[in-house]
């Protein structure tokens, strides 16, 4: 298989987003995706709230132009399922499930997020017919109509006061004895007072039925057995979501629930591997933000990349010692310092190249030699550590310990 500049894995918004940011950089971009292009937001009906479309649009029809923009600037699509990757080195491996190796300079992981399923009757068949997962999306599209919300937590509570906005009536289906939600209790007292939402105690969820869309729901009472119909144009479930990062356990770091930990420029713990969209750690799990996170992880890839096609030309493959100064634009000490070091290296006559490096933006240069403060100083052949160099002396002496390298 052939070297890519930048695998995605994940073809959701954000993957997606990413693809056109990555190949309108003119890096070689694949995306992996193993289901429909599209991801979760393929599975939503009518987006509003997305900007630029003020009448709306379909999910599915928002993907495809995604996809068709992506693949205008040259963004290669493919259906392959990731299995395991190997994220070490200068060359991460990608390994799908039919057996392929994907290999890669830098990778953006956009799985994306699932609604956890209970798997009943109806649930799978008639997702986006009036199973809904997501108030902000589809909340409005029940105007005036019956809505059942499944689960008693802070989302389902919140979500289910935000539904009533729009909706006749919401009954809110809860596994517990009366009186007992999962929820903060200031937002329980508000959902109580609630004129528009019933709360159906100890029961669960067995069916949902309706043909092309969502009819009614067969709710099961736990303590008497008691199988009860109940009229509804829509279903909100509010029982979890499951990041798709099963196969990175060990490879980057992830939090409690299986979200990856990322930065401001979602960048993993991984050198060269970033995460966008829902699989990672953020406030907000939406369309327009799961294309943004795209855009911000596709652009560090590619300033990431061109940062190492830059060391390995002025540090690596360089004809003569480098001194590599650690800075950082916050610490004033080590301002000083680099502009020392400067000093002492123009005052070599050429014998030695200076190249500083900013530990706020360079920090795989830094983790690479083991930098983990400023002001910090080595001089290096072929990128191989000649010595460390003290950045707290006068350019003379700074030139006495560059010299020494010679004897």
């Amino acid at each position: 298989m052939p070297v890519y500049d930048l695998v995605i894995i994940g073809g959701g918004p954000a993957g997606l987003s990413a693809g056109i940011y990555g190949a309108r950089a003119k890096l070689k971009t694949v995306i992996l995706e193993k289901n429909v292009v599209g991801g979760q937001a393929f599975t939503t009906r009518e987006i509003v709230n997305y900007p630029g479309f003020f009448s709306g649009t379909t999910g599915p029809d928002l993907m495809a132009t995604m996809a068709d923009h992506a693949r205008g600037f040259g963004t290669e699509i493919i259906k392959e399922e990731v299995v395991d990757v190997e994220l070490e080195g200068e060359e991460k491996i990608i390994k799908t499930k039919r057996g392929n190796r994907y290999y890669a300079r830098a990778v953006i992981i956009a799985t994306g997020s699932q609604p956890r399923s209970l798997n009943i009757p109806g649930e799978r068949e008639l997702r986006g017919k009036g199973v809904s997962y997501c108030a902000t999306c589809d909340a409005e599209f029940y105007e005036d109509l019956p809505v059942v919300v499944v689960g008693n937590g802070d989302a389902a509570i919140e979500e289910a006061m935000y539904i009533t906005k729009y909706a006749s009536k919401v009954t809110v289906i809860v596994i517990h004895d009366e009186g007992i939600v999962d929820c903060n209790r200031a937002s329980a007292e508000k959902a109580f007072k609630n004129e528009k939402i019933e709360f159906v105690w100890n029961s669960v969820v067995i069916e949902i039925k309706g043909k092309n869309e969502l009819e009614a729901v067969v709710v099961k009472n736990l303590k008497t057995g008691k199988l009860t119909e109940i009229e509804a144009s829509g279903i909100f479930f509010y029982v979890g979501m499951v990041p798709a990062t099963k196969f990175l356990k060990g490879k980057v770091a992830m939090d409690d629930q299986g979200y990856i930990i990322t930065n401001d420029m979602m960048e993993t713990s991984v050198d060269g591997v970033y995460a966008a969209g829902d699989a990672r750690v953020k406030y907000l799990r939406q369309v327009i933000t799961a294309a943004s996170d795209g855009a911000v992880a596709a652009v560090a890839a590619e300033r990431y990349l061109a940062a190492k096609e830059e060391f390995r030309e002025n540090v690596l493959t360089a004809d003569k010692p480098v001194v590599l100064a650690f800075w950082h634009p916050a610490q004033e000490e080590s301002l000083t310092a680099v502009a020392i070091m400067e000093k002492a290296v123009n005052e070599t006559g050429g014998k030695v190249k200076l190249v500083k490096v900013d530990m706020s933006r360079r920090k795989m240069i830094a983790q690479k030699y083991g930098i983990t403060k400023t002001p910090a100083a080595l001089l290096v052949k072929e990128g191989k550590v000649c010595r460390e160099l003290s950045c707290y002396l006068d350019s003379e002496s700074i030139k006495a310990q560059l010299n020494c390298h010679e004897r």
